[in-house]
């Protein structure tokens, strides 16, 4: 009787120990998806709960936008949204503008059929830091530059993205970083010249290395430290880099011509818009392109987003002016 409870017990306490084995191996290699688990229930729900889902727009008020109205969709720290209304407009560079590169033309007339929003500043560290609090982002060096409302810097095109998908889980809405044709459609807000003031640079309108700031090729400022353009968006050129949706192509002969990305089956590198504090006037024209990898992480880039809204009853404005 003894050797049978002893050999019950045994075999118990082997049954038990291969329980453990097991449940430990398929935790292990579910750690990440644990972890995930934890972090939504723990984090990131509870301040969706509180800190988004109570601000975000109805279906009601969203169907009310008009072009130039804004919103943000959390207590604090996301970005504030600006409307823009559906145009048409001729995206690239004509071949006598100053400084102009190849991979600017040819030029081609786009049609942004649908109104959308777009930041109206570019993703600030608030506004990163406040998804790293919950852990739907990484944190990111500013440099020393300084944090708060200066832009996000050093974060890659996969980063970028990665915060828009973040920000649509929090909110319930179709975040995304901007197309490079709506980019250069809501930068240029109706103009056709080189910068959204004209075709020269000036003194103090914007802010890169020879603009004439207080903060030319020292460091990044603060967002919305110059005036905005028609559309009421601030920083559109100069201060950061700024990743869009679509891949680098060495020409736009090809370029969708209806809004949409041009993407492809290799997409190795990404395309930046807009120049930076630590470049020159040349390189923040309305229509300079950068390729870069979409894993490049770097000190002058950043980015924006944009939101799909409803439709709605808007004014149509052309790169003419009409």
């Amino acid at each position: 009787m003894a050797a049978t409870r002893r050999s019950r017990i045994l075999n118990a306490s082997l049954y038990a120990m291969l329980v453990g084995i097991i449940l430990g191996l398929i935790g292990w290699i579910n750690q990440e998806y644990i972890k995930e688990q934890l972090t939504w229930y723990l984090k990131m729900r509870p301040y969706m709960l509180s800190n988004v889902r109570p601000y975000v727009l109805s279906a009601a008020a969203e169907r009310a936008l008009t072009p130039a109205a804004t919103f943000r969709e959390c207590a604090k720290d996301c970005p504030e949204m600006i409307v823009v209304p559906a145009g048409q407009f001729t995206m690239g560079s004509p071949p006598t503008e100053n400084g102009r590169f190849e991979n600017e033309g040819p030029q081609h007339e786009v049609t942004v059929a649908r109104p959308f929003a777009i930041s109206k500043f570019d993703v600030t560290f608030d506004d990163w830091d406040a998804c790293v609090s919950v852990g739907g982002c990484a944190r990111t060096d500013d440099q020393g530059f300084g944090r708060g409302s200066r832009p996000v810097i050093n974060v890659s095109r996969h980063d970028a993205q990665a915060y828009a998908s973040w920000l649509s889980k929090m909110t319930g809405e179709q975040y995304r970083l901007p197309t490079e044709a709506e980019w250069e459609y809501v930068a240029r807000a109706g103009t056709t010249t080189a910068f959204y003031w004209g075709d020269e640079i000036g003194k103090g309108d914007i802010y890169c290395n020879g603009c004439g700031s207080e903060w030319d090729l020292k460091k990044t400022s603060p967002v919305g430290s110059f005036k905005p353009n028609a559309f009421g968006l601030y920083d559109m050129i100069g201060n950061v880099w700024q990743w869009v949706q679509d891949c680098y192509h060495d020409t736009c002969k090809g370029a969708p011509k209806d809004g949409s990305a041009w993407l492809g089956d290799e997409c190795g590198r990404r395309v930046a818009r807009g120049g930076a504090f630590n470049r020159g006037p040349v390189a923040i024209r309305l229509a300079a392109r950068l390729g870069r990898a979409a894993t490049a992480r770097i000190g002058n880039g950043g980015f924006r987003v944009a939101r799909t809204v409803d439709n709605f009853a808007s004014n149509t404005v052309r790169s003419e002016g009409h």
